[in-house]
């Protein structure tokens, strides 16, 4: 409410104004000629207004103008009337200087200058060195009238010392305008997240004279709509007046019918149309892509200049993390608006003094592809547990799908998952035996059993008996023998199988911008450690993007980095040696017997240029009993694929399906 304005003169007279330490000069001059050259008056002197300027300056920059001396009103009835002036600009603070003074006998006249930061800066997007370019601050000179009594300069208040244009009823109002989101755009430049149009469900507070009268509406909608009661009902009791409580969002096509007939059977229950920054569909690579909704009460304290109650932003993913780059600079528009109705009336509405255009937020540029996207998920609609398909393409380590089944809870496990890798990783150990001088042809012994330091170790139970015995490493490549690689252990150094994970992009971290887990694979301590790891088991761990990068080196013949983010490449390291054409030929012929004879025959018939693959199975304990992941990796032309399932029976029954699906809906 505006504050009761006193009617006394506060205004000093401004008759013609001549600068200060001129008129005693002046004086001095007329005096001199009155009196002849024989007289000299003595000059008057009295207080300096100037200081009392530089105090009024400083006071209004820090918001309290108790302590001025101020003509006519106390101080404590200018503060109300100020408040009542810049109420409207929010909690944004001015820095108000105090410029030219001129005195005119027992009046002086004073410059402000003000300049209202009306909207902060951007804070800088991730990878950026800095923000966006600073938001012009409303600047702007304003007069101060003084006047001088029992030698003492006061201030007089009027509004026109806050904003030269005000009048009596009027006050200054500010209204943000938002900028645009960016969206996320994908390969081809096709939209992946833009504005969709959503219904939001809640309760109307305006609607009731109290907040218990609106406690039965909420428990009502939170049951209709499936949100948790208690914590709405206590939201919707918590709240403003006039507020709107938001229970449930949903997209304008997926209102579910009783949702959508039934709401409005109880009081104060509104429905209100919106649009939300959303994926094509709820599962979109919604671990990575994130999701954008109001901030939490947190992040407005945690980040009080960047984020205020009401505003949205990203809560999770790429858009919390690209937030600042997605979500622009909001502009702003000051209005002179009548104080009250009757003010209204006078002045005809209100009046623009001042506007900051709005700068949109930047698109996000992604290399998921969303056909590609689309299909690996569906693939997984149907998988219980845990499951992810990552696809990219060796020749450029574009990551094209990145997909998580909904038996992830969630989880990004596409490419942020840690699970032992099993067979999948003898991609790696079969390199480091090449290095060690073996070739494809090399025999090996495929036993059904070998023993390490008194651990028994096995090939999986229907391993083919026509495999078994002194067969190439090509053999056992294709038929996945457990034996024959740990019966090698021996021919490799503490960190031979290290080196040629590192070569093909395992164990090596790089910032791509996103969740990324490159894997890991420490020094064993024991030999049944050392046996382990060739196998994919003991240290070694990696998630799906990482086995997708193997096997799509070993397609392309050079390291391949992964990248998502059109702006983030990584960079191979020097210290890492690179995979030769001799290495990548003979790998890939390995590769391409588990097509032609081995464990991926399934993928035989694929129609397209020939396919290399690798399945893999390992064991792991969870709440005691022993349960294996299932993985299958495979390449084909320009394309590399890896399928993980948290609980499988083997990778190739249970992830060799999924791989076969997602290599037919790329053809």
């Amino acid at each position: 409410m505006q504050a009761p304005r006193t009617s006394p003169d506060r205004t000093p007279r401004r008759p013609g104004l001549r600068r200060a330490g001129t008129l005693a000069a002046a004086a001095l001059g007329l005096s001199t000629v009155l009196s002849g050259c024989d007289q000299v008056a003595d000059t008057v002197g009295g207080p300096d207004p100037a200081p009392v300027v530089e105090d009024l300056a400083a006071a209004l920059s820090a918001g309290d103008v108790t302590t001025v001396a101020w003509a006519g009103d106390s101080g404590e009835e200018v503060q109300a009337l100020l408040d009542a002036v810049v109420g409207g600009l929010g909690e944004v603070t001015p820095v108000v200087t105090a410029g030219e003074v001129v005195e005119d006998g027992t009046d002086a006249t004073a410059t402000l200058t003000w300049s209202w930061p009306l909207v902060e800066p951007a804070p800088a997007a991730e990878g950026a060195e800095s923000g966006s370019e600073e938001p012009q601050p409303w600047t702007y000179d304003s007069e101060v009238g003084l006047v001088q009594r029992d030698d003492a300069w006061l201030v007089a208040w009027e509004p026109r010392l806050v904003e030269p244009t005000l009048g009596e009823d009027e006050v200054l109002d500010a209204t943000p305008v938002a900028p645009a989101r960016g969206d996320l755009v994908g390969a081809g430049g096709q939209v992946l997240v833009t504005d969709r149009p959503v219904t939001r469900f809640g309760i109307d507070r305006s609607q009731f004279r109290d907040a218990a009268q609106a406690l039965p509406a909420a428990r009502a909608l939170a049951r209709l709509v499936g949100v948790d009661v208690a914590p709405y009902v206590a939201r919707v009791e918590a709240a403003g007046e006039e507020a709107f409580v938001e229970a449930i969002t949903y997209r304008q096509l997926e209102v579910p019918k009783r949702v959508g007939r039934d709401y409005r059977s109880i009081t104060g229950a509104l429905a209100v149309a919106d649009s939300l920054p959303l994926a094509p569909t709820r599962e979109f690579a919604a671990p990575i892509l994130g999701t954008v909704g109001p901030v939490t009460a947190e992040m407005v304290e945690e980040d009080p200049a960047v984020y205020a109650p009401g505003d949205e932003a990203g809560l999770s993913g790429l858009q919390a993390r690209y937030d600042a780059q997605l979500r622009g600079t909001p502009g702003v528009v000051v209005n002179a608006t009548p104080a009250d109705s009757e003010a209204m009336v006078r002045n005809r509405g209100e009046r623009e003094l001042f506007r900051l255009d709005e700068v949109d937020g930047t698109d996000l540029r992604l290399s998921l592809e969303r056909d590609l996207q689309s299909s690996a998920e569906r693939l997984l609609a149907d998988v219980g547990p845990g499951s992810a398909i990552v696809a990219l393409r060796p020749s450029t380590g574009a990551v094209l799908a990145a997909a998580n089944g909904p038996g992830s809870d969630g989880l990004n496990l596409a490419t942020f998952g840690q699970a032992a890798p099993g067979s999948t990783f003898k991609i790696v150990s079969s390199l480091a035996l090449l290095r060690s001088g073996l070739t494809p042809a090399s025999t090996v012994p495929c036993t059904t059993s070998i023993v390490v330091d008194g651990r028994r170790f096995t090939n999986y139970s229907d391993y083919p008996a026509d495999a078994t015995g002194e067969v190439p490493l090509r053999t056992a490549v294709a038929n996945s023998c457990n034996t024959a690689f740990i019966s090698q252990r021996d021919r490799l150094g503490d960190t031979d199988l290290a080196d040629a994970a590192a070569t093909l992009g395992l164990g090596v971290d790089h910032d791509l911008g996103f969740p990324a887990y490159f894997g890991s694979i420490e020094p064993p301590t024991t030999e049944t450690g050392a046996a382990a790891d060739l196998i994919g088991q003991g240290t070694v761990l990696a998630s799906p993007l990482t086995m997708a990068s193997v096997v799509g080196t070993v397609a392309a013949g050079e390291l391949t980095l992964p990248w998502l983010l059109d702006d983030v490449r990584a960079t191979p390291s020097g210290d890492v040696d690179p995979l030769s054409a001799q290495e990548a030929g003979a790998l890939r012929g390995m590769l391409r017997a588990v097509v032609t004879e081995g464990s991926g025959s399934a993928l035989a018939d694929v129609p397209g240029p020939p396919v290399i693959a690798k399945t893999g199975t390992a064991e792991f304990e969870r709440d005691g009993r022993v349960l294996t992941h299932a993985w299958m990796v495979a390449a084909q032309g320009d394309l590399a694929v890896a399928v993980y399932v948290d609980e499988g029976q083997s990778g190739s029954v249970t992830a060799g399906p999924l791989l076969e699906g997602f290599l037919r809906a790329a053809r």
